[in-house]
């Protein structure tokens, strides 16, 4: 039993290593103090409920998220290096990253990776609407990729070719590009396949940027 005096940073990191084991439905307070081996009543003296316990769970995770990018680089770039640092912050803690996409945070931790993007799409010349959308975007598109990652969504491949009840599992009659991309299908590399994608929006949003700069 450690000797370690009850902080609401212990508590939060129980709360973080058990949603990484079980996911978030799995905290309660009571269960958290019995991960620290201390009385539940305990922990009310630091944190005030579970919803504080999971916004606290959310603003620890965010946190950690390390921003390189340089001020001065281009803003593609910048929205790159962006984009990679949220991303590898999931990695380390994909349920959480869950449960950080789903809640509204209004503390410094929470805030500071939408200020700087915002202000990343700002100084490229996006007006606000625009960059809200884009930052939305971009949070989709990672979250989408993560899901897929750890496995919770398909990575769009039911074509393994195997049998189900004695038949093919893809008719190639009836489906004969299904088929025909099998192989495709059926393999993923999730870090070529994040860069795809960064890249497909920035070029997107770049066209848009063009466009407006051309009607001004």
């Amino acid at each position: 039993m450690t000797t370690e005096p009850l902080s609401r940073a212990r508590i939060v990191t129980a709360a973080i290593d058990l949603i990484e084991r079980e996911g978030a439905d799995a905290v309660s307070m009571r269960r958290i103090a019995a991960e620290l081996g201390v009385g539940v009543m305990s922990l009310y003296n630091h944190v005030p409920n579970k919803d504080a316990l999971l916004n606290g769970v959310a603003e620890a995770v965010l946190s950690e998220i390390e921003f390189t990018d340089d001020p001065d680089d281009d803003w593609t770039d910048r929205v790159r290096t962006q984009a990679r640092a949220f991303r590898q912050i999931a990695h380390h803690y994909p349920r959480c990253t869950m449960l950080v996409v789903s809640r509204q945070l209004s503390s410094a931790a929470g805030l500071l990776p939408v200020e700087r993007a915002l202000a990343t799409l700002r100084s490229a010349g996006f007006d606000g609407p625009d960059a809200v959308r884009m930052v939305r975007l971009f949070i989709a598109f990672i979250v989408g990729s993560l899901l897929r990652e750890v496995g919770v969504t398909p990575t769009f491949a039911p074509v393994h070719h195997r049998h189900l009840a004695g038949a093919e599992a893809v008719d190639p009659a009836l489906f004969p590009e299904v088929s025909a991309l099998a192989p495709l299908l059926g393999a993923c590399d999730h870090d070529a396949e994040f860069e795809f994608g960064v890249e497909l929006l920035i070029q997107a949003i770049t066209v848009l940027h063009a466009r407006k700069e051309g009607t001004h």
